[in-house]
């Protein structure tokens, strides 16, 4: 059995790009940052703890746990799910013009294995944003449920200059490439 670590509706369907079937458990984890702990570090110890927190009542599956955080770079302050227009608007302005960077954290949980961790960083340079696009934005994809307040599957991606990733699908949450990997490294059949 598969197990994902989420409830993130946007994950369950980049596990159905590669055609696997998951169940989808939402953890009970705490998610504050630890003293001292960098974004990036945080991304892959709150994956291994959501992926440890389902395997421990699911014992026989292989679960999978994911984290994402993001952060304007060279600031360490998260850029959060916005919620609503206001927090938004004022996420994709002040990404106006910058860079953010995207720690996307995955830890594979399997019964006969040690549990396997990888980190994704994704660089995201915005373009010069004006008060109007970004209105016209929010108000067309409403992306309130999205980390930076966009989605780079639809038309978000027209908010960018440039991105850079070794995995194009870690963006969205889920290094599918990374994952693939993991997968085939514990002997569970992917493509």
């Amino acid at each position: 059995m598969l197990i994902l670590a989420s409830q993130s509706r946007y994950k369950r369907q980049q596990l159905e790009v590669l055609g696997l079937g998951a169940r989808s458990i939402a953890p009970d984890a705490n998610e504050a940052l630890l003293n001292g702990e960098t974004l990036r570090e945080a991304s892959a110890r709150l994956a291994q703890l959501k992926a440890q927190i389902i395997s421990r009542s699911h014992p026989n599956a292989t679960v999978i746990g994911s984290d994402q955080t993001a952060h304007l770079e060279g600031e360490t302050e998260i850029l959060r799910k916005p919620g609503g227009f206001e927090r938004a608007f004022g996420q994709l302005m002040k990404c106006s013009g910058r860079t953010v960077l995207f720690h996307s954290g995955i830890c594979l949980v399997h019964p006969a294995h040690p549990p396997l961790t990888h980190i994704e960083t994704t660089r995201v340079t915005f373009r010069q944003l004006d008060e109007d696009t970004v209105r016209r934005y929010l108000e067309k994809e409403q992306p309130w449920d999205c980390a930076g307040a966009f989605k780079c599957e639809g038309l978000g991606i027209s908010l960018f200059e440039r991105v850079a990733s070794n995995d194009p699908t870690a963006l969205v949450g889920l290094p599918l490439i990374a994952l693939s990997r993991l997968l085939r490294q514990v002997g569970y059949p992917v493509p």
